[in-house]
């Protein structure tokens, strides 16, 4: 494989998203120290990452496939042009490359749960969650009625990567379910459904004609600015309400320091009524997001 195909695979993986994968790992993890110290697990963590990061590359791959069989992904379209579009990876190509993240998927999530289970009750529960996430991962797109085009992303971004991302792997590791771990779950899954907004918000006018009805498509482009400033202020809030009620220590609140860039990101996305000035703005908030969480995990692992 030549170092272009290869170039081609990578932005196909899209690894600007992949800091999502790894915040609500290392939220779920730190949680999971915060509560029971002697409970944390480095395999049960690493598998977490992997499978997760696996799931999140599915996903990419498979919007990818699904956009180009419905002729969504045009020369318009603002956002980077990938590798199914240049011509450098054949539909083929990328249909093979998402059997064998399937795989590679249920492969690591077998381990993960064969090693983190305890009962059969988890074993159950988690490999049904294990192929519900591998489903919702590629019918995102694709398929006869994908649910990203009917503007349902967003409550599976919630989802995946905020109450069971967090949640699951907090539960993987001590085997016991606490009410607090929602608020920073929700947290990370709001500062997630933020980078796919803002993915959204970039591409309205391109996706509109394709029939492609994102939540930004059915809000419009100015709502869809405001929702974008009510996601980050609620994950905010989620983050503070958890710490006001547990922090037992100042560095509990490290946290605080990611506010600012939350603000002045949110501000500049208000302020942007071209699409075009919202190309860098997916990367920065996907960072935003993973710097947040590194903060607030920091804050519990050291306080």
């Amino acid at each position: 494989m030549t170092n272009e195909k290869l170039k081609m695979w990578w932005e196909t993986a899209r690894p600007k998203t992949l800091p999502l994968a790894l915040a609500s790992i290392f939220t779920g993890s730190a949680l999971a120290y915060w509560a029971k110290p002697e409970s944390f697990n480095g395999t049960v963590m690493a598998l977490c990452l992997v499978t997760t990061i696996l799931l999140q590359v599915l996903s990419n791959f498979a919007n990818d496939y699904g956009d180009h069989q419905k002729g969504s992904d045009t020369a318009e379209r603002i956002g980077p042009l990938r590798g199914i579009q240049k011509g450098g990876i054949s539909a083929r190509e990328l249909k093979w490359g998402l059997i064998f993240i399937v795989v590679a998927s249920f492969i690591s999530g077998s381990l993960l749960i064969g090693i983190a289970y305890e009962n059969l009750s988890d074993l159950f529960a988690f490999a049904g969650l294990g192929i519900l996430a591998i489903i919702a991962a590629i019918t995102y797109t694709v398929g006869a009625k994908p649910y990203g085009y009917m503007g349902l992303g967003d409550i599976s971004v919630l989802v995946f990567f905020g109450l069971l991302g967090v949640g699951g792997t907090y539960y993987l590791q001590t085997h016991n379910i606490d009410m607090h771990i929602i608020l920073p779950a929700l947290g990370s899954g709001l500062l997630a459904t933020a980078v796919l907004n803002i993915n959204n918000l970039r591409d309205t006018e391109q996706d509109a004609k394709a029939g492609k009805n994102t939540l930004a498509v059915r809000l419009g482009a100015y709502k869809g600015r405001i929702y974008h400033c009510i996601l980050l202020s609620f994950a905010a809030l989620c983050y503070l309400l958890f710490a006001l009620n547990t922090a037992t220590s100042w560095c509990h609140y490290l946290f605080l320091f990611a506010f600012p860039l939350l603000a002045k990101h949110a501000i500049f996305v208000y302020r942007s009524q071209e699409p075009t000035a919202l190309r860098p703005m997916l990367a920065q908030m996907s960072m935003i997001s993973l710097f947040t969480n590194l903060l607030f995990s920091l804050g519990l692992l050291i306080g």
